[in-house]
């Protein structure tokens, strides 16, 4: 079976929901059912009442939107199962033991729900309570009429919203019942998934996906969708769900034309990391603007179905008495506290600060000494561009095996602006301009230590570029790295190799120092300390947290250090012959 946190398969459902009860005190458990209650439930004296529910595995749905402003409880079933008649009559009965005026089942349209709530239902009304009941269905998959309607999904929540705010409002129960009814017809729900999802205690997907397809249009029990596309980019996938939702040929289409008002809900339904479910947002957000609609709410993590790897889409037609409903408030935990402002139009990016402007060197030293940068740079950017795999090779036996892709962006970066126009002629501004490069492009802790040293190593060059003021350079942006990194001689990290080169151009220092020779035995030294890191014990850096018996290569930032230093000493020799 796959792999699940549960104490148990048969109860995994009765201590989720157990779970959620203890963190919350404003619900309650009702003993001997799997319902759960807000504790509150005397102050509904007089009011509507409104029960939900359904299977289990789809959190936060149901039990996370009970509270003031939407539902009053909740009856939960297995795992993907309706719950049992006898609960849901548990519970009617005990709200209205306090003396609402009546009680709305909202449920989603799956037969197990239809027949179960709407047999307790009749069983309610048998003995006087007044109970009414909306079936929604919000699937937006089907192109043509189905016999048991469109199956209800994540829209349901919409519903729980606006009927808890008239609840709230003190509106009776028929008028809810109406106004609740229109609201459904009015929205649609379309989802996608990268593959199904396993129930706890089996090993069996409910549907099968070649590594290039995704399932559209599927529903929250795991079952399959009615069509499967080719994996795309984020912004194709969500066109073609926008597209189907929207056609105007298809029986389940919500009907948007252009300067309509909608709510958007993008809904997790359960796998898909939070950074995917912004870029879905984003990728939404873009298009529906494009069709010239006014996107009035966007929001998150609603009703999901266990781990499916995927996402659905919600629209909803509103106006502002509509809109006023779903933003009223509510106390329920898994509504999303937005503001309450349109998307539309609102101004989403605020301009950058320029840099300080610098007068370009114009003279004939300063052109001279900004080709030969150029020419260091290339030869720079070309070795970390053919260093990429090896670099990350190294990597993952300590790391997460990205250091030479991230050297690798980092040389693109470098080539891009050199695209643009030569580098600066003055070593310090070279080396400033180089550092906030690296800061914004680069990226990792690798961006950031090579920012810190490229900073601090121009300062000393600002007053003097003879050999003495390279050497303090160097030993500027060592202590840099030192100061910020917390890295030392001998931790297995890239300033090894730096250190090591550092320590021989302090010879720079001499007034008859040869440059070439002073310069080959700091590579030379760089590159030793960069193999000599295979056998240190890591005391810095990831690597730290990793056995040491398991470092038997050397450290790839040392190594990519050590190699950028013999670049630029082979570009300088080369210009020199």
């Amino acid at each position: 079976a796959s792999k699940k946190l549960v104490n148990s398969v048969a109860g995994c459902a009765d201590d989720a929901l157990a779970g959620l009860v203890a963190c919350n005190p404003n619900l309650q458990l009702l003993q001997g059912h799997r319902v759960a209650l807000r504790s509150d439930l005397d102050s509904l004296k007089g009011r509507v009442a409104l029960l939900s529910g359904g299977g289990s595995g789809h959190e936060p749905a149901h039990a996370g939107f009970i509270g003031k402003g939407m539902l009053t409880g909740v009856i939960a079933g297995a795992v993907f199962t309706a719950p049992a008649v006898g609960s849901i009559l548990a519970a009617i009965r005990a709200v209205a033991q306090v003396g609402t005026v009546g009680i709305l089942l909202i449920v989603k349209n799956y037969t197990g729900d239809r027949l179960n709530f709407g047999l307790a239902r009749e069983q309610a009304r048998a003995e006087g309570i007044p109970v009414e009941m909306v079936v929604v269905g919000d699937d937006c998959a089907f192109t043509v009429v189905k016999k048991t309607g469109r199956r209800g999904l994540c829209g349901t929540v919409l519903i729980h919203k606006v009927a808890g705010a008239l609840a709230e409002a003190g509106v009776g129960l028929k008028e809810i019942t109406e106004r609740v009814g229109v609201v459904a017809k009015a929205m649609g729900t379309l989802g996608v998934s990268l593959s199904s999802c396993t129930v706890p205690g089996s090993s069996k997907l409910t549907f099968n996906l070649a590594a290039d397809e995704v399932e559209l249009g599927l529903g929250i029990h795991g079952e399959a969708g009615v069509r499967r596309i080719k994996m795309a980019t984020t912004d194709q996938i969500v066109t073609i769900m926008l597209d189907h939702m929207t056609n105007s040929s298809s029986v389940s289409h919500v009907s948007v034309q252009s300067g309509s008002s909608v709510v958007l809900m993008v809904n997790n339904l359960g796998g898909l990391s939070v950074l995917e479910l912004g870029i879905v947002a984003d990728a939404a957000v873009r298009t529906l603007d494009v069709r010239a609609l006014l996107l009035q709410r966007a929001a998150g993590s609603f009703m999901s179905a266990l781990e499916m790897p995927g996402f659905s889409l919600t629209l909803l037609l509103v106006d502002e008495s509509l809109l006023k409903l779903i933003d009223a408030e509510t106390t329920a935990s898994a509504w999303p506290t937005t503001p309450k402002v349109s998307v539309t139009g609102r101004k989403r990016t605020r301009a950058a600060p320029s840099r300080p402007s610098e007068t370009p060197d114009f003279t004939t030293e300063g052109s001279l000494i900004s080709k030969r940068m150029a020419l260091v740079l290339e030869r720079v950017c070309t070795t970390l561009l053919d260093l990429e795999e090896y670099l990350n090779a190294l990597d993952r036996v300590a790391g997460d095996g990205d250091c030479g892709t991230t050297h690798s962006r980092a040389a693109r970066a470098i080539q891009e602006q050199l695209r643009e126009g030569p580098p600066p002629g003055s070593p310090a501004k070279m080396l400033s301009e180089l550092s906030l490069l690296l800061l914004e492009k680069m990226g990792g802790s690798s961006g950031a230590l090579y920012g810190l040293f490229l900073t601090a190593a121009a300062q000393p060059l600002k007053a003097s570029t003879d050999l003495p003021a390279w050497s303090a350079a160097m030993d500027a942006g060592l202590e840099a790295m030192r100061k910020y990194g917390k890295a030392a001689p001998g931790d297995r990290t890239m300033l090894d190799s730096l250190w090591a080169a550092g320590q021989e151009l302090q010879a720079l220092r001499n007034p008859n120092a040869n440059l070439f020779h002073i310069l080959t035995k700091a590579v030379e030294s760089a590159e030793a300390a960069a193999q000599a890191t295979k056998d240190m014990i890591a005391g810095a850096g990831r690597a730290s947290y990793i056995s040491s018996m398991k470092l038997d290569q050397p450290d790839p930032g040392a190594v990519a250090a050590a190699a950028i230093l013999r670049a630029i000493l082979e570009v300088l020799q080369n210009l020199e012959d």
